[in-house]
């Protein structure tokens, strides 16, 4: 099939090798992205791929389990300063056990928690209906729900230079043809907020310059717009923050760190937990701009 930027719903249920009546189930059921246009569905197809990508849940699970907890925690998922702050913190104040951290995106680190290789996933996803984070696809990934306990609330945006030179205003300004920017990867919750508000603002991803530049980390992301290699990135406020940039707020989002029932009342994992209550712990988010601590240490539930 030649690549569109849009699809039909027939070419969309050719793309997936499905019936054209099952495209709507997966609409009202799965959250197919899908926009309804004087009367017809139409399917962005990046969206579409990202989607796809996004419901594999078929993924072997580890046929060497972790053992029992013995000193080392493993922590795997989304990048996050303060999370990467906190890591430090616990190898310091407990230097008989050791934390490490598998920078794999939310998505992944969740992957990573149903394949038995880490102790606890953060996360991040933003779910449909732009108001919950990370159940949905925890159930569909784990096949259960996890303990899902709230580290922070944090604010993410749009990280452009000192004096916005570009004046840059808004998300719909970034289709500007002298615009560069650079992203997040697949699988980042950052990349699935960037790319919902590219499509509210009705812009073509592959027209915007530096698309499909993606970096691991979000420090990375603002080092190459302090660089001036780039003119903006999606990142969160922390960053900005740091390097002394300018930032466009987007919204604040919920970051969980989800752990699965039978490791929950480990020793590692739950000095952690404690560790979130502790004024340590409190000083390092005081210091950093756009985190909130309102929900941090608590459990969340679905709506």
């Amino acid at each position: 099939m030649e690549k569109k930027e849009l699809f039909s719903t027939r070419e969309v249920a050719q793309f997936l090798n499905i019936n054209e009546k099952m495209v709507y189930t997966l609409i009202a059921e799965k959250g197919l992205p899908a926009s309804k246009v004087t009367g017809k569905w139409l399917f962005p197809r990046h969206l579409v791929e990202q989607w796809l990508e996004n419901q594999t849940i078929n993924f072997p699970k580890s046929g060497q389990p972790l053992p029992p907890y013995h000193g080392l925690l493993i922590i795997s998922g989304s990048n996050d300063i303060l999370l990467e702050r906190t890591i430090f913190l616990f190898n310091r104040i407990y230097p008989e056990h050791v934390s490490v951290f598998g920078n794999l995106g939310s998505l992944g680190g969740i992957r990573a928690l149903r394949r038995n290789l880490c102790h606890v996933a953060a996360s991040h996803l933003m779910q449909g209906d732009e108001k919950e984070y990370n159940f949905g696809v925890a159930k569909e990934e784990l096949e259960q729900v996890p303990g899902v306990v709230n580290f922070c609330q944090r604010e993410q945006g749009i990280i452009i230079p000192k004096d916005n030179p570009k004046h840059i205003e808004s998300v719909a300004d970034l289709g500007k043809p002298d615009i560069k920017v650079v992203n997040r990867p697949l699988g980042t919750g950052t990349r699935l907020l960037f790319d919902a508000e590219l499509y509210k603002a009705g812009i073509d991803v592959e027209r915007i310059k530096g698309y499909n530049h993606e970096l691991k980390q979000h420090m990375d992301v603002g080092l190459e717009i302090l660089s001036g290699r780039a003119d903006a990135g999606p990142g969160i406020k922390a960053v900005a923050g740091l390097l002394g940039l300018d930032f466009i707020p987007i919204r604040w989002e919920r970051f969980d760190l989800l752990i699965l029932k039978e490791r929950f009342f480990e020793r590692g994992v739950q000095l952690f937990l404690g560790l979130l209550h502790e004024p340590e712990f409190r000083e390092l988010a005081r210091e950093l701009p756009g985190y909130d601590l309102e929900l941090c240490g608590k459990m969340v539930f679905p709506l």
